[in-house]
Parts: structure tokens; sequence; C-alpha cells
């Protein structure tokens, strides 16, 4: 992987993103690509999530650049009356490979996993089902690719037992990012039925 200093900064002001979903004052973009006019607004929108993920949670440009405009990557923004107000993006897990753990993780090489590395609606619009229907399109857009499985993230214990889907918690970690807070690593199997067919039709063995 490339390491920081290699990394070439884009100089266009403007994103280019796709309408994905919209009702009235409110639409989901993806994010073909994120322009330098927008990187203050991402910023300042991360600095909600120190509290809880810490300071590494704080977008950078460096790390703008490095995940959102990163190929492979999938990520979304959402706007009220043209404002962003919140974002999420999934990211290969090979892009995060110096970190020990998503090394350890069993698909990591495999190039089949999406890593959730942000996931944010500002406070004031929560309880709208914004977040909703962001992670539904999220989730959708990750199952078009056909070569991703999974997706995985870090969240705080207790929060992934709320989701719906296949979920297996991988780990658990104490002190998540100095945030003295205990989260848990989980991994959601976005075709589960691949797994239940393979189990009930075993590979054909050539008779002898």
């Amino acid at each position: 992987m490339s390491s920081v200093n290699q990394l070439s900064f884009s100089t266009e002001s403007t994103s280019k993103t796709r309408v994905i979903a919209s009702s009235g004052v409110f639409q989901i973009e993806l994010l073909e690509h994120v322009g330098q006019g927008d990187y203050p607004t991402l910023i300042e929108i991360s600095k909600h999530l120190k509290s809880q993920y810490g300071e590494k949670a704080v977008l950078t440009k460096t790390t703008i650049q490095k995940y959102f405009n990163k190929p492979g990557s999938l990520p979304f923004i959402v706007r009220y009356r043209g404002n962003i107000i919140g974002y999420i993006i999934g990211v290969p897990l090979e892009e995060l490979s110096h970190e020990p753990w998503a090394r350890l993780d069993e698909n990591f090489g495999k190039e089949n996993t999406l890593y959730t590395y942000a996931f944010l609606i500002m406070a004031q619009y929560k309880n709208n089902g914004y977040a909703k229907m962001l992670k539904r399109v999220y989730l959708s857009w990750a199952k078009k690719r056909l070569s991703i499985r999974y997706i995985t993230g870090h969240v705080i214990l207790g929060v992934s037992s709320r989701f719906s889907g296949e979920i297996k918690i991988v780990n658990r970690v104490d002190n998540w990012q100095d945030t003295g807070k205990t989260f848990e690593y989980y991994r959601r199997d976005l075709n589960p039925n691949k797994s239940q067919l393979q189990k009930n039709n075993p590979p054909l063995a050539e008779k002898v």
C-alpha cells in the first residue's frame, strides 16, 4: 500500500456525486470523488465522532484523500437542504494493513471485505430515520459488488446486538483508540445463504 508521503492530492475543488435516494429536503449521494471544497465540511462534521471513537476518527485532508478517493472505497454523504449532515464510508480491509487487528482478520488478503471506517449523522438530525436510510443504501450497494462478501466495523460494546442480519462478534477490544471504552469488532455476512448452500452441497467427489 502506498505510504502517506506518496499520496497525490487532487486539486479539484468540486465533488463528483450521484444522487442515490431523496425525499423532500433530504438526499443520499454516492461520492464518486471528494473535491477540496468539501474537505472543511467533512472534517468539521467528523469532530462529532471524537468523543466516542477517539482522535483518530477526526478526518484530515490526508485521510479523506486516502480513503474517500480510493478506488474500491464506498462513500456516501447525506444532505439536508443542500448541506452535508453525515456520511458513511466503507474501505477495503486491505487498505488498513497498518492496523494489526486488520491483518489478523481471517479474510485479510481475500479482497472480500469492506471495513466501515466511519458512520455519522449529526446529533440534531438523528431520530428522523436518516441513519437507517443511509445504512440501508450502504449495505445495498455493498451487496452489488460481487467480490464483497462481508462488512466489518468497530462499535461500542452491545451496539451490534441491535443490528439485523447475519452478525458475528469477532473480538472485543478494551480502551479502543484510547477512548477508555470497550468496542467490539463485528462481521456482517452479506450473503449467508451462500454458506448454507455450500454446507448443503459439498464439493463433488470424483468416483473411482
